[in-house]
């Protein structure tokens, strides 16, 4: 049951909603022909037929929604209008069709909504026509008429005089709210799917239904049958009791006139006691004829019962074959979406496959993340490393500067008493030349080696002076290779590779070795110097290989 209002409240607000919009979509005035209005009748027939509880007549159980329907006009003043003009219809002969026409008068007069509020909310009038669990005793009943509302913008206009509405058969056309399924994309095609879903299982339950009320129909059928073969006996019966009655009828008749004839002829007494006889006959035969009728008044009955049965079957099968087409629609369906569930399925494992293979690249990813942090650490400890040889070449340099400091002060004094000497050595070298100009006149053997000796003299303290002067200036220029040209000045100059002993050497900053040009071609940065210094040959390829392995 609660499965059943589910299902009547879902159908029932689909079919409002697809009523609005198409009625505003059009504009216009609604009529009786226009398919969403039959289909919204139809539905709100199921509704007020849900739980209905059955009443035993002559002619079987009847179920029929007027009954609730006619409580309104107690309820409701205004609908005494409606209940009226529905009894004066013509050509209303069924309850049925009595409770449909209400329906339409009622969108009619845009009060449907206030009337099935006015419904609901005695529930103990309805106790009387619906089971506990019926969809008027529910919640679900209360939202209907809630959605019910919305249906007083619509303008509706009937023509209920020539319309048959006790024979229309109340068939529920889901092909109008059923939608495809291939085309439904993300969360708005999963609750596509779901409907469609809600849809089949509450058509299924509903072929249910009528399978069940078939059979109930076939079995009733069957006992009418049985009844009806008891009845045509018991008229044959009657018809020869009937018969055997006009025979003595006729007999007595035959004897009353004999009887006459013969009283005519005796006494007055043996008259009197063959009028008593033949008015009890009279009776008799009046009893036997009445008999008679009533036979055959409960004969038609049944004929016309059985006719009324064999309709209703005849309305059952046309409904069975729909619900089966409809039936068919929906397993086509069905079918369409275990394809597209299918389809999901293929999407969803290369997803997972996607998944697991961006997982593995992740984990790949993480564990060269770990090496590059341990590498990164291994980085960090070199900078400190280097961080600290640079801190100790720096006090190392400041250590050598004051060391230094004061021979280099010594030595530019040293510079600066050499250039005055340089400066009366160039005067006294001008005087020489002033004074051998003058001594001209006097012979050439005696001044020949007096100029020799004091040219020479003055060459050779140019030559001290000059190489003073550049090793002054090659140690004030290059003060941070003194150690590397005291190691040249210490060490054999010869190079370690190639044993060259040509003048020009070079010390390697890594191992502070001596080498010739040719072995000391390549430069690179050390850690103690950020600038590339040059190193040899054996060292180069050493320390290439250490970067190369070492992380970038």
């Amino acid at each position: 049951m609660a499965n059943e209002r589910m299902n009547l409240m879902n159908m029932a607000k689909l079919s409002i909603k697809g009523l609005i919009e198409s009625a505003l979509n059009l504009g216009r005035t609604l009529d009786s022909d226009y398919a969403p209005l039959q289909q919204f009748f139809v539905v709100m027939e199921h509704c007020l037929k849900h739980g209905l509880k059955a009443k035993k007549t002559f002619l079987g159980q009847n179920k029929s929604f007027w009954g609730p329907l006619e409580l309104v006009e107690k309820l409701v003043p205004e609908a005494a209008e409606i209940t009226a003009s529905v009894k004066d219809l013509p050509g209303l002969k069924t309850p049925v069709g009595r409770g449909r026409a209400w329906l339409r008068l009622a969108l009619m007069q845009k009060k449907l909504s206030e009337y099935m509020k006015a419904l609901i909310n005695k529930k103990e009038l309805l106790s009387e026509f619906y089971e506990p669990n019926a969809l008027m005793m529910e919640e679900e009943g209360a939202i209907i008429a809630g959605l019910l509302v919305g249906l007083n913008v619509i303008d509706a206009n009937f023509c209920m005089k020539g319309e048959d509405l006790d024979s229309q058969v109340g068939v529920i056309d889901f092909s109008m709210y059923l939608k495809d399924g291939n085309s439904s994309k993300g969360s708005e095609g999963d609750g596509q799917i779901t409907a469609i879903l809600d849809q089949k299982n509450y058509v299924e339950e509903l072929n249910r239904h009528l399978n069940a009320t078939v059979n109930n129909l076939q079995a009733k059928v069957d006992a009418l049958e049985k009844s009806n073969t008891k009845l045509t006996e018991e008229l044959a019966v009657a018809n020869n009791r009937i018969i055997t009655l006009q025979e003595e009828m006729e007999r007595v008749k035959e004897e009353s006139s004999y009887i006459l004839e013969s009283n005519r002829k005796g006494p007055k007494q043996d008259r009197t006691a063959e009028g008593q006889a033949l008015s009890e006959a009279r009776k008799h035969l009046k009893e036997e004829t009445q008999l008679r009728l009533d036979v055959e008044k409960e004969l038609e009955i049944q004929i016309s019962m059985r006719q009324e049965m064999e309709l209703a079957m005849k309305m059952l099968e046309k409904d069975v074959c729909e619900k089966q087409d409809a039936l068919v629609s929906l397993r086509q369906q069905l079918d369409d979406l275990r394809a597209l569930k299918h389809e999901l399925a293929f999407k969803l494992q290369s997803s997972d496959l996607g998944v697991k293979q961006k997982s593995e690249l992740n984990s790949r990813l993480e564990e060269k993340t770990n090496q590059m942090a341990a590498t990164i650490k291994q980085l960090e400890q070199r900078l400190r490393q280097a961080e600290r040889g640079r801190q100790s070449a720096e006090l190392d340099n400041r250590l050598f500067k004051q060391d230094f400091g004061d021979k280099i002060n010594s030595l530019q004094l040293e510079v600066e008493e050499l250039t005055r000497q340089r400066n009366q050595l160039e005067l006294e070298l001008k005087q020489e030349k002033e004074r051998r100009l003058h001594n001209r006149s006097t012979p050439e053997k005696s001044q020949k080696p007096e100029p020799k000796d004091g040219k020479y003299k003055i060459q050779e303290e140019n030559d001290k002076i000059k190489k003073s002067l550049e090793e002054n200036h090659r140690l004030l220029s290059h003060p941070t290779d003194e150690q590397d040209q005291l190691l040249l000045s210490e060490k054999p100059q010869i190079c370690q590779l190639c044993q060259d002993d040509s003048l020009s050497k070079n010390v390697c900053k890594n191992c502070r070795g001596t080498f010739c040009n040719a072995c000391s071609t390549n430069e690179l940065p050390l850690p103690s110097s950020i600038k590339p210094e040059r190193v040899c040959n054996p060292c180069h390829k050493q320390l290439m290989k250490q970067y190369s392995t070492s992380p970038s």
